[in-house]
């Protein structure tokens, strides 16, 4: 109850302040590619380094919402980390970046080669994760080195991306292309042999054609004992500027990483095992291997001041190889109470092609005294993913998937089996999709005080799913087909967000929206597949610019509704149900404040809370496992920007974990199920930055970690992944 009271009393204040703040209304209008940062001159000429404005950061209007939408006009919460940021800040994954937005988190770590991302209750997928708004397969580390910034859109984003789940979206904005020349290289290092070279380099080429090109290598150890990885990416972009109306921008991306798979240590009767952090498992061959490669090209075109279409043409391919022991979940590979353990070893492969066409039309217009925004557009996108599994079976243990038996206590693992077996290919997976959407948006204005954003979409998706399996004898001469599952799914998508504006700078906001979840299998009453699940989400919220620009003050409330959860039929578990519900409830506060010049502060507290509503398995009113119910960040910068200290960077990031759970739910129908939630501590992790500029040489260092916290990231119930110690870092930096 204390929380809750806290809460409001907070919520009550900003009102307070918010109705009580009258400033200056800012009437700068979005440009033909304003995503696209130019040098600026000053009256002598003199052309000026750019500089990123954390409060014009906060008002541009987000990319993602593809509407060119004021965030203050937008009835939904936005989070946008700029480069300044993550500069400052030094960062090197994801989960740096995330330390920066409250009520998204990371809820799991698959092998130490992906960083599983939630919102509001909800797994981020590959389908909610965007890299200039195109899908991008987040099954790989994110390279931060190209990153000109991150915003993120909470909730529910249907209406503009389709088949996306009801927690939010995230959206990478890759380093543009400019018309001036710079460049700048980098060399990193750090704990556990890190070590990272970078280069960026932009000009322009003739009058009207500029470029940008940027890139990184990474080679690092870990602080786990026998872990160790690699990684590449080039970012190319190039921008024509046909005339003063019309341009196209071609971006490409690839990034390669190989790694040591190291899916932790498990778990003992459903209890952390007490090892040391630095112990690795697994076996000493064990590897993940992921490459992506995407071309975008982007036109637009400006009609006349008021209109505008842009057309985004994207291909993108993956493939990923993991070849690595399982992990301890099967009957066979679960260890026992003293720590014995019997690895087993799985394969596989997985390659994807995707393409993406998309096309907006966006402008204003009025109808009498009323104002509109439209924005009208449709897209087509086509997955095509093949899936081979292998499998290995020992010869000496009636071809059992048993690759030999370790303590993970005591065992020496440089005495343990370290060959590379020959693996049975088990099955071959096809699963090809393809998706249509057409959308309608309108953000109205009554008068200066009112308005609503009113929009829906229509959705159709083919889910086509071929699995055929592989003769006993290796290598077979072809695999045979076994099952063939077809899903057609449609779906409208509406969205309605009323606002009221008592002044300039607030904002008062209620929405309603809705999202669908395509779901796989065979309904077990018309044996026929599945239909989608639809997910309804209420949020209301307050905005509010302070002080001139210098507090962006937010809370936002909100609730999410599945009452069609998949679940598996209790009558033939060969078919599922629409059996199940969830509820999802929390409340954000963010504040973004430059309350002194060179000081900048990020802060923000979420509370998340999701339940099972209704369900023929697990507990009805038990609480969904991996997230966490409170979360919190405040992070600090200050830039000496006079004086002799002027150039001096000082920064301390500072967030905060709840208790969440990860294992299993207790389930219902198996009355001696051993399976149960198993407790995670919460933490507060701190982290701090220094960097020094003087004339072209940049100097930055960071420690992760400050007081090496303990605690841990699990995927499923056996993937035990501790967070890293204290760890240090430095880079030195020039620019040309």
């Amino acid at each position: 109850m204390r929380k809750y009271t806290l809460l409001q009393i907070a919520a009550l204040s900003i009102s307070a302040i918010s109705f009580a703040q009258i400033s200056k209304i800012n009437n700068t209008q979005e440009e033909l590619y304003a995503s696209i940062s130019d040098t600026v001159k000053n009256k002598k000429g003199e052309v000026l380094q750019e500089v990123i404005v954390t409060s014009n950061q906060q008002k541009t209007p987000p990319t993602s919402g593809k509407a060119g939408i004021r965030p203050i006009d937008l009835p939904q919460s936005v989070a946008v980390i700029n480069q300044t940021t993550l500069q400052n800040q030094q960062v090197t994954n994801l989960s740096d970046i995330l330390k920066n937005t409250n009520g998204v988190y990371i809820m799991g770590n698959t092998g130490g080669y992906q960083e599983e991302i939630a919102s509001r209750g909800y797994a981020l997928g590959s389908s909610n994760t965007f890299k200039n708004g195109v899908r991008y397969f987040n099954g790989m580390p994110v390279e931060t080195s190209g990153i000109e910034k991150v915003e993120f859109l909470k909730g529910s984003a249907a209406i503009l991306y389709g088949n996306v789940t009801a927690g939010g979206m995230m959206n990478i904005i890759t380093k543009k292309p400019k018309f001036d020349f710079g460049a700048e290289a980098s060399i990193s290092f750090g704990s556990y042999d890190y070590y990272k070279t970078t280069f960026d380099v932009h000009d322009a080429l003739g009058k009207n054609m500029a470029f940008r090109m940027n890139g990184s290598n990474t080679q690092s150890n870990s602080f786990r004992i026998g872990v160790s990885s690699e990684s590449k990416y080039i970012n190319p972009s190039f921008l024509v500027n046909f005339s003063p109306k019309t341009s196209l921008l071609l971006e490409a991306d690839y990034a390669k990483d190989f790694r040591t798979a190291d899916f932790g240590a498990g778990i003992i009767n459903y209890e952390l095992v007490d090892l040391p952090r630095s112990r690795f498992v697994g076996v000493s061959w064990g590897y993940n291997k992921a490459e992506q490669a995407s071309l975008t090209s982007t036109l637009k075109h400006q009609l006349n001041e008021r209109w505008s279409l842009n057309f985004i043409n994207s291909i993108r391919y993956y493939q990923t190889d993991l070849f690595a022991n399982t992990r301890p979940n099967s009957p066979i590979t679960s260890m026992q109470a003293n720590g014995d353990w019997t690895r087993g070893i799985q394969r596989n492969e997985a390659k994807d092609n995707y393409w993406l066409q998309e096309a907006n039309l966006k402008g204003d217009f009025k109808t009498g005294s009323i104002n509109h925004q439209l924005l009208v557009g449709a897209d087509a996108d086509t997955y095509k993913t093949v899936t081979l599994a292998s499998v290995y079976k020992n010869p000496t243990a009636n071809y059992r998937n048993e690759y030999d038996v370790i303590n993970i206590f005591t065992t020496d693992l440089s005495t343990a089996r370290n060959d590379v077996p020959n693996m049975d290919k088990v099955t071959l997976t096809t699963a090809p999709v393809k998706r249509v959407g057409a959308y309608v948006q309108d953000l109205i204005s009554f008068n200066k005080y009112f308005k609503a954003l009113l929009g829906v979409r229509y959705s159709y998706q083919d889910t086509e799913n071929e699995v055929y399996t592989y003769a006993v004898t290796n290598p077979a001469p072809k695999p045979e087909k076994i099952v063939i599952t077809n899903a057609y799914d449609d779906a409208f998508s509406p969205r309605l967000g009323l606002i009221y504006q008592p002044t300039k700078k607030q904002s008062i906001f209620a929405s309603y929206s809705s999202s669908f979840v395509p779901n796989a299998g065979l309904d077990y009453e018309t044996k026929e597949a599945l239909k989608p699940s639809t997910i309804h989400q209420y949020e209301i919220g307050v905005k509010n610019e302070l002080f001139d620009d210098r507090l962006f003050a937010n809370v936002t409330l909100y609730q999410i509704e599945n009452n069609n959860l998949a679940q598996t039929s209790l009558i033939d578990p060969t078919y599922r149900e629409l059996a199940g519900g969830t509820k999802s409830k929390g409340v954000e506060v963010d504040l973004v404040a430059t309350p002194l010049k060179g000081l900048s502060i990020l802060a923000g507290y979420s509370f998340t809370e999701i339940k099972y509503t209704a369900s023929n398995i697990y507990i009805v009113g038990s609480s969904i496992l991996y997230m966490p119910k409170n979360t919190a960040n405040l992070n600090f910068s200050y830039t000496f920007e006079s004086g002799k200290l002027k150039g001096l960077n000082l920064g301390l990031v500072n967030s905060y974990i709840g208790n969440r759970y990860a294992g299993r739910s207790t389930n219902l129908t198996t009355p001696s199920d051993p399976r149960k939630p198993v407790a995670l501590p919460d933490y507060i992790q701190n982290d701090a930055t220094i960097s020094y500029k003087c004339n072209k040489i940049t100097i930055r260092g960071k420690v992760s970690n400050i007081f090496n916290v303990l605690s841990y990231n699990v995927h499923d119930d056996n993937s035990v992944q501790p967070i890293a110690p204290t760890n240090l870092s430095m880079t030195l930096n020039y620019t040309f």
